[in-house]
């Protein structure tokens, strides 16, 4: 077999696609009865979408968000003039839970490090967590209620968190905020270099309950 070659030759399809072959090898993550759904779109994007887990669609096609959640997020793309193409989605837990349930701590904490090695190769400049799990990946101290919606700068990214479409399929107070968010991306993106030099860099560990709300910078 011949070895890969180093990784700073290698583009961010090759790169995606040997971590990938790395994780399908990794005996020690857990949930291995299920297939990996490892992400997809485009690495050269400057947006990725964050999801907790996959679900029983996504499981059966190894693809994200395809079931009815992913339906309803590329209906509110397209409604904007985007397509799934114009962004990479993944998951953090990267297979399913038994009965969809709630990905457990140590399962999270099991798929974190590849979703950085994730991170470092597309190197995005706007993240989009959907839904709690993924949201407090980077900020634990958000509440999805009061945080989505708002755009936080962390580590030189920006982190714009959304309700889950699944929650959002459930009420229609949640879709309406589900929308308005999502409606907000192609000015952030617009205006991503100017937030990102004139909002405050936080750390994971800031404290946001306090922290001003980042509208008036896009």
């Amino acid at each position: 077999m011949f070895d890969s070659p180093p990784r700073h030759i290698m583009n961010k399809h090759e790169q995606l696609q040997e971590l990938e072959r790395e994780m399908e090898c990794d005996e020690s993550l857990p949930l291995r009865g299920s297939n990996l759904v490892f992400g997809e779109g485009s690495p050269d994007k400057s947006i990725v979408f964050i999801g907790e887990a996959p679900g029983v669609h996504e499981n059966e096609q190894r693809r994200p968000f395809v079931g009815r959640g992913g339906h309803l997020l590329n209906t509110v793309l397209e409604e904007f003039g985007w397509q799934r193409s114009d962004i990479y989605i993944t998951n953090i837990v990267k297979r399913r839970p038994p009965q969809n349930r709630d990905p457990l701590p140590e399962e999270l904490e099991a798929y974190k490090p590849y979703l950085a090695k994730q991170l470092d190769i597309i190197n995005p400049r706007i993240v989009v967590p959907l839904g709690r799990f993924a949201m407090n990946y980077f900020l634990p101290t958000a509440k999805i209620s009061r945080d989505q919606g708002k755009v936080f700068h962390l580590h030189n990214r920006l982190i714009a968190p959304v309700f889950h479409p699944a929650a959002a399929l459930r009420s229609t107070s949640v879709l309406d905020l589900f929308k308005k968010s999502l409606y907000n991306l192609p000015r952030i993106l617009e205006q991503s270099e100017h937030i990102l030099r004139e909002a405050p860099q936080i750390d994971s560990n800031t404290s946001l309950e306090d922290l001003p709300h980042q509208s008036n910078l896009f």
